[in-house]
């Protein structure tokens, strides 16, 4: 088997306002042209091109959605999209922002953007899937309106954590906690995707809301088409040179006191739900909840 790993050479260290680079913060980088990592996956003419494949538009209407997939597929690594969320009346859509193994058991890692009805806040659900299961979700509101502006969504994985940033500051954690009998992606390489398309059965109050098609076509808008990770096989079963990339190293491990201090923040203000505590559906808590309250 043969892999080949391909990490950004235009990154540099986000540096806090102290000067000190913080935990595990993603690095950033400059724009990428959305050609040189991706591809349309469905409803071509639905996808705008501006700036020269610097940013690019999502359409949704009545008779499609549209959406687009890395040409790779990657072991770890640090993934991040900038995205202007569908403005005004969005209820009954979802921009998503993921990365999904290809197998029946598979791996996933997601960022959905569940529209609302004007005037009211926009809610992020994430969720992992582990060897086919899900059913991790959380929610929480933004604390800004990811319809005005561009702003950065990133996942950091490596063999220790997953971590979900906004504009990097960190809104979830998953630990490998394979210790505890829990699945952990590491051997099934992944892709990353993207799409807008309309879930008005569920992603707004239930369903209770449906998409206002006198609105379409929707837009989302995306740009900084950036991927830093190892490029393997379909059929990898590990990244031949793991432990040599900046993700791997130690302070990419853990989150640091500071961004736990954010991510506290983010769950005390913002958190609407967490499958953690909803004993409703699962009276007996996921062994990595423990992990997750202790964090």
């Amino acid at each position: 088997m043969v892999f080949s790993c391909k990490v950004g050479v235009y990154v540099v260290v986000l540096l806090v306002a102290s000067g000190m680079a913080m935990g595990a913060t993603p690095k950033k980088a400059v724009n990428v042209p959305f050609g040189r990592n991706y591809v349309p996956t469905w409803a071509l003419d639905h996808i705008k091109y501006f700036n020269g494949g610097n940013e690019i538009q999502l359409l949704l209407d009545k008779y499609t959605g549209t959406g687009f997939q890395s040409k790779g597929s990657y072991l770890f690594g640090q993934f991040s999209m900038h995205i202007k969320m569908v403005p005004g009346d969005s209820a009954g859509t979802v921009t998503a922002f993921y990365l999904s193994s290809q197998n029946s058991e598979h791996d996933e890692v997601d960022f959905e953007f569940l529209g609302n009805r004007s005037g009211q806040p926009y809610i992020l659900q994430t969720n992992v899937f582990t060897g086919g299961k899900g059913d991790r979700e959380q929610r929480i509101f933004l604390w800004f309106d990811p319809t005005k502006a561009y702003h950065s969504y990133s996942i950091l994985w490596n063999l220790h954590q997953i971590v979900f940033f906004v504009d990097d500051i960190p809104i979830r954690v998953f630990k490998n906690s394979k210790d505890l009998g829990v699945k952990f992606p590491f051997n099934q390489p992944m892709k990353l995707y993207s799409s807008l398309w309309n879930a008005d059965d569920w992603a707004t109050r239930g369903g209770l809301e449906k998409t206002d098609w006198s609105k379409a076509p929707f837009v989302a808008s995306y740009k900084g088409f950036h991927i830093d990770g190892c490029e393997s096989s379909v059929n990898a079963k590990y990244c031949a040179t793991r432990g040599k990339h900046w993700w791997d190293q130690k302070a990419y491990q853990d989150l640091d006191a500071y961004q736990y201090r954010r991510l506290k923040w983010v769950r005390k203000r913002f958190t609407i739900y967490n499958y953690c505590t909803d004993r409703v559906r699962f009276p007996k808590m996921a062994p990595e909840c423990k992990r997750d309250r202790d964090a």
